[in-house]
């Protein structure tokens, strides 16, 4: 027997008096629903139960409102997914909508112009800064400022976004403003027109001056939240210049011939070059790096609807370049 919903067709109720009122980025309050526990559901998890009173969500998100404290059993707090309930009890759940839900709405941030047009946008990326939101970081990401910046990106898939830097990886960035250059931007970029290249910092010291690597990329079977080169995985190639080598450091130039996700940290930890700080690939926090030590200094692209050649340089940011100049002697620039 299905929980009895109290009322009538319309179960909303008002919060309980006690209750904190919500807010959530400006949006209506959640939807309060109510029902008793019926014979059939003596007995059961409470989990269980909330999957029956709200079959839209899945349980792990119901699981995840009982722990926030968005769950009531006769009145007070229910805290624990486990517990099972009795027969004439009463159940209570705010249906606070999943992060995911509330994911993409605008967030006005200072965003570090290099470019701007009708079409097109070019950005320095600050490092710490999430390009698209994922779990862990449902906000305060690129895409929320992008949304906020012009009101056409909440029109465009990932509003413009056609590439993504790491979180931690500094440098420059191009975004699509309009569908015509969106399209036109993700074509020249299949098309490998779209030229970008990097600083990095690297442990050890390789055995040639000038390198290519070309291996292919996939999700590492042993880590998932890894990518590694792996025997079926997708093409992959970066070129690479050691610019110089002191002290078991080496500062490189990569430029990519293909984006695959952490395509430079995995290609260099390969070859047993692991970024200086980055710790998801063998490297290490030095040289004053807490981070992974890369940086996206150039781009070169046809403009996407005039096709005038464009080209941008990005200085490094003060940790970058105070690492950099260790090894090479003179600052990146």
């Amino acid at each position: 027997m299905v929980p009895d919903v109290r009322g009538s067709a319309d179960y909303r109720e008002a919060l309980p008096a006690d209750a904190e009122p919500a807010e959530f980025d400006g949006q209506a309050a959640p939807e309060i629903r109510s029902a008793s526990v019926g014979a059939a559901q003596h007995g059961e998890r409470l989990d269980k139960v909330l999957v029956i009173l709200a079959p839209e969500f899945s349980r792990s998100h119901l699981q995840h409102l009982i722990e926030l404290g968005h769950v009531r059993l006769d009145g007070a707090v229910a805290a624990t997914a486990s517990r099972r309930l009795r027969a004439g009890q009463v159940v209570q759940i705010e249906l606070v909508p999943t992060e995911e839900s509330r994911a993409f709405r605008p967030q006005a941030m200072p965003l570090a112009l290099l470019y701007e047009d009708e079409h097109l946008l070019v950005l320095d990326k600050p490092a710490g800064l999430v390009v698209h939101p994922a779990p862990g970081n449902w906000s305060g990401t690129l895409l929320n400022g992008l949304l906020a910046h012009h009101a056409l990106a909440a029109t465009l898939p990932r509003a413009g976004i056609v590439h993504r830097l790491d979180k931690d990886t500094s440098g420059v960035m191009m975004v699509g403003k309009t569908l015509a250059a969106v399209t036109a931007l993700v074509r020249d970029m299949a098309a490998r027109n779209v030229h970008r290249r990097y600083l990095a910092l690297a442990q050890g010291v390789p055995p040639r001056s000038e390198f290519s690597i070309d291996a292919p990329i996939g999700r590492d079977p042993a880590v998932r939240v890894r990518m590694a080169v792996v025997a079926g995985g997708r093409p992959s190639r970066t070129d690479v210049l050691c610019v110089a080598s002191r002290g078991g450091f080496s500062a490189l130039i990569c430029t990519l011939h293909t984006g695959r996700t952490h395509q430079i940290r995995v290609h260099l930890a390969s070859r047993g070059l692991p970024l200086v700080g980055d710790t998801l690939y063998g490297g290490r926090p030095q040289l004053g790096m807490v981070r992974q030590a890369l940086h996206a200094t150039e781009l070169e692209l046809a403009h996407p609807i005039s096709r005038a050649p464009l080209a941008f340089a990005c200085t490094p940011p003060p940790d970058f370049a105070a690492a950099w100049a260790e090894v090479v002697g003179t600052p990146a620039g």
